[in-house]
């Protein structure tokens, strides 16, 4: 009762050619095709961007400069 059979593959592929046609099917396949290598694309770029340190975690050396003099005539 848990897991898909032979017979229910045959059902399904039965269904899809009533539903689709067969001159479809072929271009159907390719879509699912390239989604998925889309798909597959983008997730194994996230994880090499969980990896990338981030701007947080970087150090910034920096040097403190004090403000124009000329802004603080207030005299």
């Amino acid at each position: 009762m848990g897991g898909l059979q032979g017979w229910h593959l045959v059902i399904i592929i039965i269904l899809a050619l009533l539903l689709f046609g067969a001159p479809k099917l072929p271009g159907l396949a390719r879509s699912m095709g390239q989604s998925l290598r889309i798909f597959k694309s983008e997730v194994k770029q996230m994880k090499e961007d969980d990896k990338a340190p981030s701007a947080a975690e970087e150090t910034v050396e920096g040097k403190i400069v004090d403000p124009d003099p000329r802004e603080n005539n207030t005299k």
